[in-house]
C-alpha cells in the first residue's frame, strides 16, 4: 500500500544514494573521467540491491513507487525546457545554425531508418520482435534515460512492456559508448589535423541564448528582506510555473484525444491516445514563457532555479528507472538488443565521418562531435567531447549546438515525434514509417549539403 511512510522512504533512499554516488565519483577516478552521472551510478547500485539479482533489501512497496516516478517526473523535466529562455525567431536561428540543424535532424531520422530497417529485415522475421522496436534506437540514444523511462506507459499501451527495459539498457550502452568511442574519434581527428585539442581551455559560453543582463535581478536572486515582504517564495512561484506548463500540456492532450475520437479514431485507430504528456508539457512551458516575457517581464523567471528544479526531477527519475530495470527482459530479448545497439553505434559513427564533412564545412569534426555525443548518450557527453576537441571554441560549434536545440528538442530526441513514433508504427506499420523516415533523412541531407556550399 502506498502510504505516506512508504513514499517518504522511497524518496529518502534515492536521495541518500545520490549522496553515495557523489562520494563514489570523488573516490573512484574512472567514474569521473567517463563522466558517468551520479544518478546512473545510484540507479545501478539500487538495481543490484533489488530483486533482479535474486534477492532484495528494498521493500516491494518502495519498488512500486519507483516504477511510477519516471512517468510523473519526465513531465517536470520537459515543462522547464524553455522556461526563462529568450526564444529567438526561426529565421534568426536558421541563418546562424542552418547546417548544424540539418545535420542534427539527419542523425535522428537516420536512427529511425536503421531501427526500422533492422525490424523489417532481421528482428521481426527471426526474433518475432514487435515492429514498434524500430523506434528504440532514437528513443534510447537521442532521447536518453529520461525519455526511455518516461515512455514506459506508452510501451505498455502498444503491447511492448519489455521495451522500457530495452530502451534503458540501450541508453546506458549509448552513454558509455559516447565517451569511449568519442575519445577514440577525437584522437584520430587530432592526428590528422582536423582539430587541435591542445589549446588553452576557456570557460564555455552559455548553451542557449538566455536573457541578457538586466538591472533588475531575477526574483530568486533579489535580496531577501522578510517573510512578510515576500509576496510569494521564489521556489513556490517557480513550481507554480511548472504546474501551469504541465496543466496546459494536459489540456492540449485532452483536446487531441477528443479530436481523434471524433475524426479518424471513430474506426478504432489510435495514435494520439498513446501520446504521452511530456512533449505537450514542453509546449505548455513555451506558452508560459511567451506570456511571462511579453506581459510580465523576463526578471520574473530565474533560469538557474528552473535548471535546479528540472535537474532534481531528472536525477530522481533516472535513479528510479534504473533501480526498477528488468534484467530478465533484456536477457530474453538479447538478440534484438545487440542488433539495435550495434546498429545505432555504427550509424552515429557513419554520420560523423561521412555526413559531417559534406554538411558542416571546413570545421566539420569540431562542429559534428557534440552531436555525436548527444546522439549516443546525452547533451553533457556531447559538450564534454566538444570541449576536448575544440577547447577554445574556435569553430563556434558551441553556440550552433545551442541554437540547434531550439529546432531539435520539440521534434526528436524526446520531442513530439519521439513520443508519437511507436503509436504511428503501430497504426501504419513499419514499412510506411521506414519509407517516410528515409525520405526525411534524404531531405535533411540534401538541405545540409546545399547550406554547406554557402559557408565561407
Amino acid at each position: 500500500m502506498m502510504d505516506f511512510g512508504t513514499i517518504s522512504l522511497a524518496l529518502a533512499i534515492i536521495w541518500v544514494m545520490l549522496i553515495v554516488s557523489k562520494y563514489l565519483r570523488w573516490r573512484v577516478a574512472v567514474l569521473a573521467r567517463l563522466f558517468i552521472p551520479g544518478s546512473v551510478i545510484a540507479g545501478f547500485i539500487l538495481l543490484f540491491a533489488g530483486q533482479e539479482v535474486g534477492w532484495s533489501i528494498v521493500p516491494e512497496g518502495v519498488l512500486d513507487i519507483w516504477r511510477q516516478l519516471p512517468a510523473l517526473l519526465i513531465n517536470v523535466v520537459f515543462a522547464g525546457l524553455f522556461l526563462g529562455k529568450i526564444i529567438p525567431g526561426p529565421s534568426q536561428i536558421w541563418r546562424r545554425a542552418g547546417p548544424v540543424i540539418a545535420y542534427g535532424q539527419a542523425i535522428a531520422w537516420g536512427q529511425y531508418v536503421v531501427g526500422l530497417g533492422l525490424v523489417v529485415a532481421v528482428l521481426t522475421p527471426f526474433y518475432a520482435t514487435p515492429p514498434v522496436a524500430g523506434a528504440l534506437i532514437e528513443i534510447s540514444f537521442e532521447g536518453g534515460h529520461g525519455t526511455a523511462a518516461g515512455l514506459g506507459p506508452t510501451f505498455e499501451a502498444v503491447g511492448f512492456a519489455a521495451g522500457t527495459d530495452l530502451a534503458l539498457g540501450l541508453a546506458t550502452i549509448g552513454l558509455v559508448g559516447s565517451v569511449l568511442i568519442g575519445l577514440v574519434l577525437i584522437n584520430w581527428a587530432a592526428r590528422r589535423g582536423l582539430v587541435d585539442p591542445s589549446g588553452a581551455r576557456e570557460p564555455a559560453p552559455e548553451l542557449h541564448p538566455d536573457p541578457p543582463a538586466d538591472t533588475t535581478a531575477p526574483l530568486a536572486a533579489r535580496p531577501q528582506t522578510s517573510d512578510a515582504a515576500q509576496p510569494i517564495d521564489p521556489m513556490s512561484l517557480h513550481l507554480g510555473l511548472f504546474a501551469a506548463a504541465i496543466a496546459i500540456g494536459w489540456g492540449l492532450h485532452q483536446l487531441l484525444i477528443l479530436l481523434e475520437e471524433n475524426t479518424w479514431g471513430r474506426d478504432g485507430t489510435k495514435i494520439l491516445a498513446y501520446l504521452p504528456l511530456f512533449p505537450l508539457a514542453m509546449l505548455g512551458g513555451v506558452a508560459v514563457q511567451i506570456v511571462v516575457s511579453r506581459y510580465v517581464g523576463m526578471s520574473l523567471v530565474d533560469r538557474a532555479l528552473v535548471n535546479r528544479i528540472s535537474g532534481a526531477a531528472l536525477d530522481i527519475l533516472i535513479v528510479a528507472a534504473l533501480a526498477t530495470l528488468s534484467l530478465s527482459a533484456i536477457h530474453e530479448n538479447l538478440g534484438p538488443f545487440v542488433w539495435l545497439a550495434v546498429g545505432g553505434i555504427v550509424w552515429n559513427i557513419v554520420a560523423l565521418l561521412v555526413l559531417a564533412p559534406r554538411m558542416l564545412g571546413p570545421d566539420w569534426f569540431a562542429q559534428g562531435i557534440p552531436h555525436f555525443g548527444q546522439a549516443m548518450g546525452m547533451t553533457v557527453s556531447g559538450l564534454m567531447l566538444f570541449r576536448i576537441a575544440d577547447p577554445e571554441n574556435r569553430s563556434g560549434g558551441l553556440e550552433n549546438f545551442g541554437y540547434k536545440q531550439l529546432f531539435f528538442a520539440p521534434i526528436v530526441g524526446g520531442g513530439l515525434f519521439t513520443a508519437a513514433a511507436m503509436p504511428l508504427i503501430l497504426a501504419f506499420g513499419p514499412w510506411p514509417m521506414l519509407i517516410a523516415t528515409s525520405l526525411l533523412l534524404a531531405i535533411w541531407i540534401y538541405v545540409g549539403e546545399r547550406l554547406a556550399r554557402k559557408l565561407p
